[in-house]
């Protein structure tokens, strides 16, 4: 076979693998009825439901269509099991969460720890925005802690535009506009600090979100990778739901509290003096200079949970 005829061939096997994969990307994708679509993407079966399980669950509750997506399978997530073992238990952990939630829940079959931004899994993170029709898309900040964490917001960010690009991943159909992509909040200052545009009060919904997160056994309990069994012996048992559902709720009400207290001021420009001085609990995200570049108002519309200004 001369080289050109052997490109080709190679070309053509390529093209057949890239139609394949775009087939095993099952969605349960929402008929369009007018509500928003957003699409949350985390590294592991955990991350989206951290960062915004709150928000999640609200846009869930007005009917809008949230997507949390894993990147990773989470497979070496954990201090004393790993493999296709704790893959599974940890895609039934996401899938539960996401039923309290009342959202929907994807985790991709990637190796945790072995997440790279390559062109197929830049072609995978369009597809599936594309295929959820997203108005909004979230992710981590390229700058994080985590390879996993860093290679998925730059996955994110490289499919900002190539969301609308009709002959980039033809086989699924490009989305006419663009839409706002988003951060979700960290706490790393190279190169520079996470800056919030919009602050969410979860107050509303934080009972629900402890009570979904409770769902993630091998995070929130048995403390994934960073776990050992004298930290174990630290969390009340399996037995007693209700001492670690008091548990968990310590910790997150600290967590979010901790977020509502640093961006008070940007809660009291969006909800007022005396509704933003009282949240409690909150989730931050910071606009992706890449996507859609929305008014104070269109964010507004995206985020329907602010009072109306008299």
């Amino acid at each position: 076979m001369n080289p050109f005829a052997r490109q080709t061939h190679l070309s053509l096997i390529a093209g057949l693998l890239c139609v394949q994969f775009a087939h095993a990307i099952e969605l349960d994708v929402p008929k369009d009825d007018g509500k928003l679509r957003i699409v949350c993407f985390g590294a592991h079966p955990d991350d989206a439901e951290y960062k915004s399980g709150g928000t999640a669950a609200m846009w869930a509750e007005q009917g809008h269509h949230v997507l949390l997506v894993s990147v990773t399978n989470g497979d070496i997530g954990h201090w004393k099991m790993s493999g296709g073992a704790l893959a599974k238990r940890r895609i039934a952990e996401s899938a539960e969460v996401a039923k309290r939630l009342g959202v929907h829940s994807k985790v991709l079959d990637i190796h945790d720890g072995e997440l790279l931004p390559t062109l197929e899994n830049r072609k995978t993170i369009c597809r599936i925005i594309r295929l959820w029709n997203a108005d909004i898309v979230i992710s981590h900040r390229p700058w994080d802690y985590h390879p996993d964490h860093r290679y998925t917001g730059i996955l994110v960010q490289d499919a900002a535009f190539m969301v609308t690009v009709p002959f980039f991943c033809p086989d699924v159909p490009h989305l006419k506009k663009n839409p706002v992509f988003l951060y979700s909040s960290d706490g790393f200052k190279k190169p520079y600090p996470f800056e919030p545009d919009v602050v969410v009060a979860v107050d509303s919904v934080f009972d629900k979100k402890v009570d979904a997160l409770t769902a993630l056994v091998s995070q929130a309990f048995e403390g994934g990778a960073g776990g050992s069994p004298e930290r174990l012996a630290l969390v009340p048992p399996a037995s007693d739901p209700k001492a670690r559902r008091e548990w968990l709720y310590e910790r997150w009400s600290n967590r979010q509290g901790r977020e509502a207290d640093k961006f008070r001021e940007q809660l009291i420009r969006l909800y007022g003096l005396e509704l933003g001085s009282k949240v409690k609990f909150a989730e931050a995200f910071e606009i992706c200079e890449y996507g859609s570049r929305p008014t104070t108002q269109q964010l507004k519309e995206l985020f329907p949970f602010f009072p109306e200004e008299k």
